[in-house]
């Protein structure tokens, strides 16, 4: 005889009141006689949560409530913000609710959903007698999909992810990035029943007790990714701003070897900066390889030590400043941006000729500031270093470049050994001049 085919069954609770703040959750879901069992999981609005911890708040102004209750803007288009929340969420508007609500006045989540629904599953557990589950829940759009869903704010006794990697599929093939969001699978079960308007705030899954763990204390706070995970951290101007604050200058290195692609791709974006008429002055030697890299750095240390001695610096002196060069040693990977004037114009006098060449020297950094910021966004520190820019012969001569090619310094890339420090703050008001 075979196996019954895994089933669950989830309803609405009728019979829950109007809640206010001071109520206890736990007591008025029992008082409606719900027949929960061991191994049930109850799925709770994140709205009566809020009104019973009293976070109802009077606010004439819905926007200075989201504002009050950011910490991150990720993205804007006219009134509408996706914005980081104080619970660690990423989701419209904060979660600040004007529906449902006396005017005048607005509802915040809870302050610790987690917590909120730990306090319910033990209120149950002492008047009920049972052992269940609790998940809060509340509506989330989500990105390149139409349409709204429950997920999982706070859970209590559920295990809120079901991670089946190193597992294999029907066929034996290895699981490797699999984890479930149980959870949110739950939260989105009981939508289906609790609606929206009907006034049926908490639901009832049934049949499903393998993820009820009374031991297991993530909390839903565990299916928040961490920033460094996050791919979508932000939208298309956030990223843009933060790629260009968050550049810094590096100069010590992991060992990792840098991804070549990552480096062409900020090569494209490097490519997109102004130029003067349509001309492309950028050119990108990429040194690849230990060899081609220790080449270069051992002329251009031989020509500065001779451009030193020249200057009549002491041995010591020069070996001090020869050390504190070595970051393009340290760098697993080098580029030696170069400017090329093809395109230009000849005007026959001085005044004209030197502005043109001004012109390409401009759009030249440009594009590798376009290069820097990009390596950024592909998580990759960089060092802009001008040495090569002192002994241009030596670096056409080793790379065998053209001569009309002339070498703008080299940027060092790779993985930073630390996180950077903050930066320097600097008021943009003070580097302004308005006429």
């Amino acid at each position: 005889m075979s196996a019954a085919a895994p089933s669950y069954r989830v309803w609405a609770l009728p019979g829950m009141p109007e809640v206010r703040a001071g109520d206890d959750l736990a007591k008025l879901i029992a008082a409606t006689e719900p027949g929960l069992a061991d191994g049930d999981v109850l799925l709770v609005t994140s709205k009566i949560v809020s009104k019973a911890e009293g976070r109802i708040v009077e606010a004439t102004d819905r926007e200075a409530a989201i504002d009050a209750e950011t910490v991150r803007v990720v993205a804007r288009r006219g009134a509408l913000r996706i914005v980081e929340n104080r619970q660690g969420l990423v989701m419209a508007a904060a979660g600040v609710d004007a529906s449902n609500t006396p005017a005048g006045t607005v509802l915040l989540l809870p302050e610790d959903p987690d917590a909120s629904a730990r306090a319910i599953r033990e209120g149950l557990r002492a008047a009920l007698g049972v052992e269940v589950g609790v998940v809060v829940t509340d509506t989330f759009g989500r990105p390149w999909r139409n349409g709204l869903t429950d997920v999982a704010i706070g859970a209590a006794g559920v295990r809120v992810l079901d991670d089946l990697r190193g597992g294999t599929d029907a066929y034996g093939n290895p699981l490797s990035a699999t984890v479930v969001a149980t959870a949110d699978e739950l939260a989105s079960a009981g939508d289906l029943v609790k609606g929206k308007a009907d006034g049926l705030p908490v639901a009832v899954v049934r049949g499903l007790g393998h993820v009820v763990d009374p031991a297991d204390a993530q909390g839903a706070r565990a299916m928040v990714r961490v920033a460094a995970d996050d791919m979508f951290r932000l939208g298309t101007s956030e990223a843009v701003r933060e790629a260009v604050t968050q550049r810094r200058t590096v100069r010590e290195f992991t060992d990792d070897p840098v991804d070549p692609g990552a480096v062409r791709r900020a090569v494209a974006a490097a490519v997109t900066a102004p130029a003067p008429h349509h001309t492309a002055p950028w050119r990108f030697v990429l040194l690849e390889s230990s060899e081609s890299r220790t080449r270069l750095l051992d002329a251009m240390r031989d020509a500065w030590i001779a451009d030193l001695r020249r200057d009549g610096k002491s041995e010591e002196s020069i070996a001090k400043r020869v050390r504190r060069g070595d970051v393009l040693r340290r760098a697993p990977y080098l580029v030696v941006p170069c400017m090329v004037m093809d395109g230009s114009h000849t005007y026959g006098d001085e005044r004209r000729d030197g502005a043109e060449r001004e012109m390409f020297v401009v759009a030249a950094g440009a594009g590798i500031q376009n290069f820097l910021v990009a390596l950024a966004g592909e998580r990759l520190g960089s060092a802009w270093v001008s040495s090569t820019m002192f002994c241009r012969d030596v670096v056409r001569e080793v790379l065998a470049l053209p001569e009309a090619w002339e070498p703008l310094g080299a940027v060092a890339v790779g993985r930073a050994v630390a996180a950077p420090g903050p930066r320097v703050g600097r008021d943009a008001e003070d580097f302004l001049v308005v006429r």
